[in-house]
């Protein structure tokens, strides 16, 4: 399903969990692996342009792959790429380079580990900027999943009907499909305005509510026809809360999620608001979709959802 994964890590163990679900889809799929570690950052933007040539990016590579040496004995196609650099630059860089289908990442910082429950609206991260203009999906692993379990077997999407929704809904349609697992679509009703509070009544929020799941049905029943367990979902709240209770009562195993939500300026819609509340306080992995990406998997759908084996695998979708 993953054909070509980039694992952008460093070497610690607050990628771990992030690295050990890269190594898994690696050795389930048979897929290209590259691992990228971006140094410079800490040695200083003087000293950066000096570190190829001082060596210094030789020792950190041979650092990460001992690191990581138990875990490589069971991967045939790998590579380890130590460069120096801005780390969301040069990881959108590698990316594109190598055609990857899915990036892979952790938490990367102490801060985060330790302020993962003061997330909320945190920008300008590397996660952020990564996820944000990716040309492909964004899986982000901020806890521990039981090593060779990455079986989906039920996924959230969850949506604002924007584009950018759309397409991680794709997304997780065609997974929910080469898993066969169930997929629940929701959308939340943010009835706060610019006061944050709800100045509606009763019958209204039931209203918006069900007008809302109605919405769902019409938009995306017939695109995830053929998938066994499909529902819709939608209430009120403020939706990063309310994705995760959502993901918790489904006892999901992957949430889908687009890079942003209402936000119609790209440059200002950084995942700090919704996409990082999710990925780092949910107990499963979450995938962010920026734009239309089809798995790379050798299958195509018939109209009945049933999967046909086609020639070649699927390409990228347009969306540069």
């Amino acid at each position: 399903m993953f054909k070509d994964i980039l694992l952008a890590i460093t070497p610690s163990e607050l990628c771990d969990c992030a690295a050990e679900a890269a190594f898994h889809f690696a050795q389930r799929f048979e897929s290209r692996l590259v691992i990228a570690h971006v140094c410079g950052m800490a040695q200083g933007w003087g000293d950066m342009e000096f570190l190829e040539s001082s060596g210094e990016v030789a020792k950190i590579k041979a650092s990460v792959e001992e690191y990581y040496k138990e875990k490589l004995r069971g991967l045939d196609n790998y590579e380890v790429k130590v460069v120096p650099g801005v780390p969301h630059v040069e990881i959108l860089r590698i990316a594109r380079k190598m055609n990857a289908d899915l990036v892979v990442m952790g938490p990367h910082t102490k801060e985060y580990s330790e302020q993962r429950s003061r997330m909320w609206g945190m920008t300008g991260s590397t996660l952020e900027q990564v996820s944000q203009k990716a040309a492909c999906p964004v899986m982000i692993v901020a806890k521990s999943t039981p090593y060779g379990e990455h079986n989906f077997l039920n996924i959230v999407a969850a949506t604002d009907f924007s584009d950018q929704a759309d397409c991680a809904v794709h997304y997780g349609g065609q997974i929910a499909r080469h898993y066969k697992a169930a997929l629940t679509v929701f959308h939340c009703v943010d009835l706060s305005g610019e006061s944050g509070r709800v100045s509606l009544g009763h019958d209204e929020i039931k209203r918006a509510i069900a007008e809302s799941k109605a919405h769902l049905e019409e938009s995306y029943g017939d695109k995830l026809r053929g998938i066994k367990n499909c529902s819709f979902e939608s209430w009120e709240g403020m939706p990063a809360m309310e994705i995760l209770k959502l993901a918790r009562m489904r006892e999901a195993n992957l949430i889908m999620v687009a890079h942003h939500t209402r936000e119609r300026d790209p440059e200002k819609a950084f995942l700090g608001s919704t996409v990082v509340q999710v990925a780092l306080n949910s107990p499963c992995p979450t995938i962010s979709v920026n734009r239309h990406f089809d798995l790379r998997c050798g299958l195509m759908y018939d109209q009945a959802g049933e999967a046909v084996e086609t020639p070649h695998k699927a390409a990228a979708g347009a969306g540069g």
